[in-house]
């Protein structure tokens, strides 16, 4: 089982309630009233920066398409190579979801 460096009582709560969570409008509720719009920004981008990366996007196009700046880019890309797998867990299941609601897609990548 994975120990995160950063586990703690709070963190332990925080993580609960995001599983607890059933669908997208609980997400939009609950994220509303935790984070500031700032922060929800910041996370959000931080995702899209993500994906992008791990879509093999350079960082001009990432910039330019997130304004992301190269400092976060960079930061990102360190998570994703050197971190706690935790992009490539999430990318993978959007993944396998989105072929599972969409089976036209998936025959267009085989």
């Amino acid at each position: 089982m994975y120990q995160s460096k950063f586990a703690n009582r709070e963190l332990d709560l925080l993580f609960d309630a995001v599983l607890s969570l059933k669908n997208k409008e609980e997400c939009y509720r609950f994220f509303e009233d935790l984070c500031t719009v700032n922060e929800l920004t910041s996370l959000s981008q931080r995702l899209e920066v993500a994906r992008l990366l791990y879509e093999k996007k350079t960082y001009a196009e990432i910039g330019a398409l997130t304004t992301a700046s190269t400092a976060t880019i960079s930061r990102i890309n360190r998570s994703l190579e050197y971190g706690a797998d935790g992009y490539p867990i999430v990318f993978e299941r959007l993944k396998a979801r989105e072929a599972a609601e969409d089976p036209e897609e998936e025959r267009k990548e085989v």
